[in-house]
């Protein structure tokens, strides 16, 4: 469990259900538009199905166990209001994982994203032994773009037709980090930059989790 103030990042669990369903089922219009999609099957290819929560939490468990993934849910206040995944993971030597998260809305803005993605990246740099951390995110995203621009994530480009969003193929602008850049910590330098300027809201959430 990963904490700073009213922010917690925890293993996401089975009995999360009731709970992620409701903030997902409440979210849903809002998360549709940076949320990943199964694309069309192709004529030689199987056909995907939308997994349920409970096939979605084996996953993560199994990647988990694998070293592949760390799946979190979020907690602000006590209450589960969204979710981070660490996926990707690769080791050898590039040592490397991307971040995707959502977050309710209701909660949007008043520095949860910032913070549980600083804990995260944290985590993944001094505990698990990363060197290198990417968040993708679409160019329209902006609130989600601002929250890796305030943690100072390098941009280093864009990723044309990169993942199946809202029923397409959509373009994802890569920002990224290294080990190197935040000795001191990335929760440190979030709060020496300031947790309390003006909140900057909606729709804080990338495309990299399963949902």
């Amino acid at each position: 469990m990963l904490g700073d103030g009213d922010v917690v990042l925890r293993p996401i669990k089975m009995r999360d259900q009731r709970a992620w369903r409701e903030v997902n089922r409440r979210n849903r219009d809002w998360l549709r538009p940076w949320e990943a999609t199964i694309p069309p099957p192709t004529p030689s290819g199987p056909i995907a199905h939308r997994p349920t929560y409970r096939q979605m939490v084996r996953h993560l468990r199994s990647e988990a166990n694998s070293g592949r993934m760390l799946p979190f849910v979020i907690e602000y206040q006590g209450r589960l209001v969204g979710q981070l995944t660490v996926a990707g993971i690769t080791w050898g030597s590039m040592c490397s994982g991307h971040v995707g998260y959502w977050v309710d809305e209701a909660v949007a803005g008043r520095g949860v994203m910032p913070t549980a993605v600083a804990l995260a990246v944290d985590h993944c740099f001094r505990t698990v032994g990363l060197h290198r951390i990417e968040v993708c995110i679409r160019p329209e995203n902006r609130p989600s773009r601002r929250v890796v621009e305030k943690l100072g994530f390098r941009e280093e480009g864009l990723r044309p037709r990169y993942l199946h969003i809202d029923g397409a193929w959509r373009d994802h602008l890569v920002f990224a980090l290294t080990a190197e850049e935040v000795p001191e910590g990335l929760l440190s330098r979030w709060h020496r930059a300031g947790s309390q300027q003006a909140p900057h809201s909606k729709p804080q959430n990338t495309q990299g989790n399963p949902a």
